[in-house]
């Protein structure tokens, strides 16, 4: 179930990323917002870029076994692993790009693919040595036209929350020959979350977090419920996951005023594009049910970038330090 409604998730994102026009959401930018933006724009790769060691022979998430003689030209067909890539100091490697992988030095790669929709023949145009995808990347007919090709197509389990950050970055470290590289940034990733966690503020009673998924323009109002992707995130901030709490066992339920009241929120998680798409804090406060609740009446949300909240990777100790200013109002910037 998951993986189907990722999958849809992916595509409705892709396509609000498109389409999506500049300008500000309705009402004052929430805190942090503009620290969090300029830190989303960029990658920071490792001060040494690493000389992959190839061939190698390694584990796909599929269950298959591939082996990569070279790494010369990469297609990530996510934006989560393009970032792992960049980061890792071997992004002059990376020959395309997923609309979803919008940080700045990715930005002139061409776009061969839209979350759940990858061309089959805008990738083999590139001549590729390796192809990195998710579990949810597809169609599997594009995926198999690429494998069909000869090219070696490596699939790297999703990410679910932060004890997913290091083992996604040495999967793909190690893929491209360069472990050593991938124990490096895994370390550098959790030593910064750590360093934020310690900041986060201990209140006698947590703030509870409903993390909404928005898409106006689709008409797609969705609540996070159990293995949504954010629990993980909203519990490293200090707070506890509303939609999760509140008894929603599926991973996104349809927006009601009675789940809403139910969930109680004292704040409300959305990304940026999300909540830009329903005419920003004045519009969220429209949709049924959210001005009944703690954070629709105090107007309290927090807004994080769309192509860094629930990556789980390099950029996480960034997107959590713009959680806890945001939520906190008075934490790290």
């Amino acid at each position: 179930m998951r993986t189907r409604l990722t999958g849809a998730l992916l595509a409705v994102l892709a396509l609000t990323t498109a389409t999506a026009c500049g300008g500000s959401p309705g009402g004052a930018p929430t805190k942090g917002a503009a620290a969090s933006a300029a830190n989303a724009d960029r990658v920071e790769p490792l001060a040494r870029p690493p000389a992959p060691d190839l061939p190698v022979t390694v584990s796909s998430a599929d269950g298959r076994k591939v082996t990569i003689d070279k790494a010369r030209r990469l297609v990530p067909l996510s934006g989560s692993l393009s970032e792992i890539v960049f980061t890792l100091g071997l992004g002059d490697r990376v020959v395309a790009r997923d609309i979803t992988a919008t940080f700045a030095q990715a930005a002139k790669l061409p776009v061969v693919t839209r979350g759940h929709d990858v061309s089959a023949e805008s990738v083999l145009s590139l001549r590729p040595d390796l192809v990195l995808a998710e579990t949810t990347t597809g169609p599997s007919e594009a995926i198999d036209q690429i494998r069909a090709a000869g090219i070696p197509v490596l699939v790297v389990a999703p990410a679910r929350g932060l004890d997913d950050v290091g083992p996604r970055i040495k999967t793909v470290a190690g893929a491209l020959g360069v472990p050593t590289a991938g124990e490096e940034l895994t370390e550098r990733t959790q030593r910064r979350i750590a360093a934020v966690g310690k900041e986060v503020p201990r209140e006698k009673e947590q703030p509870r977090v409903a993390f909404l998924y928005l898409r106006g323009s689709a008409s797609v109002y969705l609540i996070g419920g159990a293995g949504s992707g954010a629990t993980s995130l909203i519990e490293a901030a200090g707070a506890v996951d509303a939609g999760a709490e509140s008894g929603l066992a599926k991973d996104f339920t349809t927006i009601t005023s009675e789940a809403l009241v139910k969930a109680a929120p004292d704040a409300i998680l959305v990304m940026r594009k999300g909540l830009e798409s329903v005419g920003g804090v004045d519009g969220l406060v429209k949709i049924p049910g959210v001005a009944e609740t703690p954070a629709g009446m105090e107007r309290r949300v927090v807004s994080i970038e769309d192509g860094t909240l629930l990556n789980y990777g390099p950029r996480t100790d960034q997107v959590l330090r713009s959680v806890v200013a945001q939520l906190y109002e008075g934490g790290a910037a």
